[in-house]
């Protein structure tokens, strides 16, 4: 379970709706050489130029944001954040980056508490940088998805209620291939799909669904798709809720008498728990309370 993403969402937000303007900086040689001026042109509008919060000091890398429309039938846009490599972008790979939820924005938590390069400070409007951001080891790409979820929306409620999980992967596929047209330089890299907790079923479907149209797709679609990576991954219920007990039990945060009730009254795998299990689950979650399960 993920904590909410609104206040990050609310200082995000502030900083985004001021930031995206085209800047005059040209792009290194080498990733701009192929690239026709409309597409350069299109680039350049989602370029953050500046970002209200974020240190003073300088910082080596380009960051782009802003919407991919999905469908136009529905009004479906999907918004993400980019970051390219702090050296040799070129040379790196590209990372999908996907929080869970469901219903995490990926921009509010993944980037914004994680990994991203800017973290958002705690009780100070302001953003500082990451020392283990990854897009010191590759560019990084965050997306709020489905529709709905962070700043991506759709005009109309068939995409809300309810969305299902295919329809989350073939939406995700569909924004991979028109931000792919809006950033071809980077179509050839090794891509990756990363992500936590109920990226766990976002992660594997969106993989089977780029690995089939890679089977149809022509050249300019084809994605160069190596694998991915998942963290604390959702699968169910009963399993997972086992997984964690084990996993704290290993770590030292539960004793061996709690972890004792727990083998003698709890069976996950029905509906209705027993009165005992309960009980060990309240005091379970009273000690978890005094920990940062990201940090473990």
């Amino acid at each position: 379970m993920e904590v909410s993403t609104l206040p990050c969402l609310l200082l995000v937000s502030a900083a985004l709706a001021l930031c995206c303007a085209a800047a005059a900086a040209a792009r290194p040689e080498s990733a701009t050489a192929n690239l026709d001026a409309a597409t350069m042109a299109a680039q350049e509008l989602d370029r953050v130029a500046s970002l209200p919060g974020a240190p003073s000091y300088s910082y080596a890398f380009k960051h782009y944001s802003g919407y991919v429309t999905t469908d136009e039938r529905l009004g479906k846009a999907l918004f993400y954040w980019f970051f390219e490599a702090m050296e040799k972008p070129d040379e790196k790979p590209l990372v999908l980056w996907l929080n869970g939820g469901p219903g995490c924005s990926s921009v509010g938590f993944g980037q914004a508490q994680e990994l991203g390069p800017f973290l958002v400070k705690k009780d100070v409007p302001e953003l500082e940088l990451n020392p283990y951001a990854w897009n010191q080891a590759a560019n990084l790409l965050f997306l709020d998805s489905p529709a709905g979820v962070g700043f991506s929306y759709t005009n109309t409620s068939f995409e809300i209620d309810p969305p299902g999980d295919n329809s989350t992967a073939h939406g995700s596929y569909a924004f991979l291939v028109r931000w792919f047209q809006r950033f071809p330089q980077h179509k050839t890299k090794e891509f990756y799909i990363a992500g936590e907790s109920y990226a766990g079923h976002y992660i594997p479907q969106l993989a089977n669904v780029i690995v089939e149209e890679n089977k149809k797709a022509s050249k300019e679609n084809y994605i160069n798709f190596k694998g991915i990576l998942i963290g604390n991954a959702y699968m169910d219920g009963d399993t997972d809720l086992q997984g964690i007990v084990d996993s704290a039990w290993h770590h030292a945060i539960i004793s061996d008498t709690l972890y004792s009730a727990f083998l003698k009254s709890c069976d996950f795998s029905i509906e209705i728990l027993s009165p005992e299990c309960d009980a060990a689950l309240s005091e379970f979650f009273l000690l978890y309370k005094l920990i940062d399960v990201y940090s473990l």
